[in-house]
């Protein structure tokens, strides 16, 4: 699975795996693949350190990058207090009354909760720059719109490729005048952050938009069938993000999460507010119901609702409470049935590849090469 750019890259598939976890993100690119590192979590750039030392120790010299979470526009002076200060109680309480409803028990004494808004301001991503720019990195994507200018260029000065990711033809255009290399164009059916079109759609229309720039096809891809009709939409590869939540080196802490993600259908996703204030898809649950019913107070604009439901979501994590228990993933979760590793999911996407390739050409009266 070549095109210009995975040759560009020096990898075997133009196939690039969007991660949190770093086995996995390694184990991707010694697969033949990208392994991509999202770093939001990172808030500390000595832990980003100790992951990308490890990354470095484990990925036997094959190229990766890193995911950094940047809004293009500073906001000067604010702090993570001066947020938090503009959540109304209202929705404070509604929070305790709905971990009251399921028993949700407090962290331990001590016990910090995990995302934090932090992870989403400027500085905190100029710092793990800052850490990352230190090692051999050959990609660097932008879950937000497209990096500040002088990121850009300090990336093009390092020769490290910049990518960002778009959900309309419009955004795409952007990214194009700004200066990155790659358009990462995101679908309706992917988990996280998405937008309105499907990516049937959206593909063709962000290819003609940024042409001659290399675009990846993102979105509710998870089978070499589907990669394939993303290459023939004129996308020069796939960036596979949900698919790897259930491989066997995905460190997800939760058993009961697990068994939830192998166990839905591809119709158990939202795209909810519930997690960040901005709509993201997400497995369905009786978080995300309370968020959405009418009878609440509704979710709160970005960065707000991080922030209020942070500790609550490590609560609902740390004592595994199923009917609460959640995480962003996209509609091809109906595809993540069984527990395999990374090599196996490659193995599986490139050989389902060839056949529908080898498929196109007997359609279309050519015989297999």
């Amino acid at each position: 699975m070549q095109t210009e750019l995975s040759k560009k890259l020096g990898v075997e598939h133009a196939l690039f795996g969007f991660t949190p976890f770093p086995a996995v993100a390694a184990a991707i690119s010694r697969a033949g693949g990208f392994g991509v590192l999202g770093a939001v979590r990172y808030t500390a750039p000595d832990d980003l350190k100790r992951d990308l030392d490890w990354i470095e120790a484990h990925v036997d010299g094959m190229p990766y990058g890193l995911d950094v979470v940047m809004p293009a526009k500073k906001v000067e002076g604010v702090t993570e207090a001066d947020v938090e200060a503009m959540i109304p109680e209202g929705h404070r309480q509604y929070v305790k009354d709905t971990l009251a409803k399921y028993g949700v028990p407090e962290l331990a004494e001590g016990e910090a909760s995990g995302w934090r808004i932090t992870g989403w301001m400027e500085q905190v991503a100029r710092n793990q720059l800052d850490v990352a720019f230190d090692y051999p990195i050959k990609l660097l994507a932008n879950a937000l719109g497209s990096p500040p200018a002088d990121v850009i260029q300090r990336a093009h000065d390092q020769n490290v490729l910049v990518a960002a990711l778009a959900g309309s033809a419009r955004h795409a255009r952007k990214h194009a005048e700004a200066g990155i290399d790659i358009v990462v164009a995101q679908g309706y059916e992917a988990g996280g952050h998405t937008g309105d079109i499907a990516s049937m759609v959206l593909t063709p229309e962000v290819v003609e938009a940024v042409d001659p720039l290399p675009v990846l096809a993102a979105g509710g891809i998870g089978s070499g069938q589907q990669m394939a009709a993303a290459l023939t939409l004129g996308a020069q590869g796939v960036w596979l993000g949900s698919i790897w939540l259930t491989v066997t080196e995905a460190d997800m802490h939760s058993r009961a999460l697990t068994r939830k993600l192998l166990a839905a259908g591809s119709g158990e996703t939202v795209r909810s507010r519930a997690l960040t204030g901005k709509p993201a898809r997400q497995l369905r649950t009786e978080w995300t119901d309370a968020w959405d019913d009418p009878n609440g107070p509704g979710t709160l604009p970005m960065p707000l609702q991080g922030l209020l439901v942070a500790d609550a979501v490590s609560r609902i994590q740390r004592h595994e409470v199923e009917p609460l228990l959640g995480t962003p993933v996209g509609q091809i979760v109906g595809r993540m049935n069984s527990e395999r590793s990374v090599q196996e999911v490659v193995d599986d996407l490139t050989r389902d590849f060839e056949k529908a390739v080898d498929r196109l050409n007997r359609i279309a009266g050519r015989s297999p090469e």
